[in-house]
């Protein structure tokens, strides 16, 4: 965070000051903001927040023993520490984050992405992360910081020497984009794709779609909106941009789209594509396993461009990533036993498109196996998609279907009521159970698939299997 006196957080935050040792309101603070105690280094400020299991407030004394120069709290806490009370520490955070941001944007160096969608928003993040911070020093999300508290945080991490700030914005019911995006308004909004991911939270898809639309509805004039040209949701997202006065560029294997791909390949050793920029062509060799994330790819080459980075450049850059992120198609295990860890997030889109590049790496004499849980927050829509899952990896004649957790049943059920043979698909209560079942069940050119929610906890039964098989 950029040094800010306590006066000048307090009233940022609305807050009341309560001093302590030699503090003064004039003490100035510019560590890092965290809600983790344990994270807390000299310097930082702790945040206390309330929890469910836990309250924040019960660790201020640990944050000081770490070193905080600041707690920001609901209640004074009688712990020797300065700290600020607030009516609500989470909004407290968004307003010193608006702040923050505003101050360094003052001095006209800072630039500022922010990015949503259904799917692929983590990916897309790192891909515009490594293509920026060779431009220059860029501030991004750890791991997936896209809500009400993880968003501001990434947000209070810029400085004055900081030249882009990529925001990732996850929501789960109407207006929480637009407040989040409303406290940096971006200089370029890019929407990835509108899919049934949280349709519980939001009603369906056509109001997820309007969700999705309240980043461009707070990208600053002048800006860029980035659109997917092949998803018809977000593409009609232009004739909003266009009425608040932003550039449109669009990306996709659609003819509308500026930066385009075709001759998409996946293969065990990648995907390639060759990507249409503005009339010229440039080959593009993602590590990444998948042909979604050659979208994911264009999206954030397409942000780079507007940002005004060359297109060669950009797309080497995209060339050197090894990992999109920790259990996003994560590659584990050894030649024998290939596995394919892709259980962080899971929603019907997600869930095919893993389902598709499985099929697509598994080679001739080796064996195709579709570890699959759970798909959260689907509302109304649980059962039906599920259902279609299990109906998909029949068809891609996928020999073995290890399904697991009980929430994930309709998708076991399908399957069976689809398939050719008795023993297609196996279901089991727990990770454990399955676990077992497929230390011994698993062979060698086996190619696994692991996939679910991140409620599910598959990612650690990857983690397990791809440990075993190593």
């Amino acid at each position: 965070m950029i040094a800010l006196s306590l006066a000048e957080i307090a009233a940022a935050t609305s807050g009341r000051v309560v001093l302590a040792g030699d503090a003064t309101p004039d003490t100035l603070v510019d560590g890092y903001v965290d809600t983790d105690s344990r994270k807390i280094a000299p310097g930082d400020v702790f945040v206390a927040k309330p929890g469910e299991a836990t309250d924040g407030h019960n660790f201020v004394g640990a944050a000081r023993d770490a070193g905080a120069a600041l707690a920001l709290v609901e209640r004074e806490v009688d712990v020797a520490i300065p700290q600020i009370v607030v009516t609500d520490v989470v909004a407290a955070i968004a307003e010193l984050a608006r702040e923050v941001v505003a101050r360094v944007r003052a001095g006209g160096e800072l630039r500022v992405i922010g990015i949503t969608g259904s799917n692929g928003k983590t990916t897309t993040k790192n891909m515009l992360r490594r293509i920026l911070e060779d431009e220059g020093e860029t501030v991004a999300p750890i791991a997936s910081y896209n809500n009400a508290v993880g968003a501001p945080l990434t947000m209070l991490r810029v400085r004055e020497s900081t030249k882009y700030l990529i925001c990732e914005l996850g929501a789960d019911a109407p207006g929480q984009i637009a407040r989040l995006a409303g406290l940096v308004t971006p200089d370029v909004g890019v929407v990835l794709m509108v899919g049934l991911s949280h349709a519980g939270g939001f009603g369906g898809i056509d109001h997820t779609a309007r969700a999705k639309r309240e980043l461009i509805e707070q990208v600053r004039p002048g800006g860029v909106a980035v659109l997917n040209a092949d998803d018809h949701r977000v593409a009609a997202m232009a004739s909003t941009a266009e009425e608040r006065g932003l550039t449109v560029r669009r990306f996709g294997e659609s003819d509308a789209a500026d930066v385009r791909a075709s001759s998409i390949v996946v293969s065990a050793s990648g995907t390639d594509s060759v990507l249409d920029i503005d009339g010229s062509r440039l080959p593009l060799h993602l590590r990444v396993l998948g042909a979604h994330h050659v979208k994911n790819a264009m999206a954030a080459l397409t942000a780079a461009i507007a940002l005004g980075v060359e297109p060669a450049a950009a797309v080497a850059r995209l060339e050197t990533i090894e990992l999109a992120e920790r259990w996003r198609m994560q590659v584990m295990g050894s030649e024998r036993v290939r596995i394919i860890n892709d259980a962080y997030n899971a929603s019907p889109d997600a869930m095919q498109a893993a389902l598709r590049t499985l099929a697509q790496i598994t080679g001739e004499g080796e064996r195709m196996v579709a570890v699959l849980g759970a798909m959260s927050e689907l509302g109304e829509h649980d059962v039906e998609e599920h259902s279609k899952i299990g109906l998909l990896a029949v068809r891609l004649r996928i020999p073995r279907i290890v399904v697991v957790g009980r929430d994930a049943r309709a998708l076991f059920l399908s399957a069976v009521a689809e398939g050719s043979w008795s023993d297609e698909a196996v279901f089991f209560e727990t990770a454990d159970e399955a676990y077992d079942y497929l230390k011994d069940e698993l062979r060698d050119g086996d190619r696994v698939l692991v996939k679910s929610s991140n409620a599910a906890g598959l990612r650690f039964l990857g983690d397990r299997l791809g440990e075993l098989f190593s």
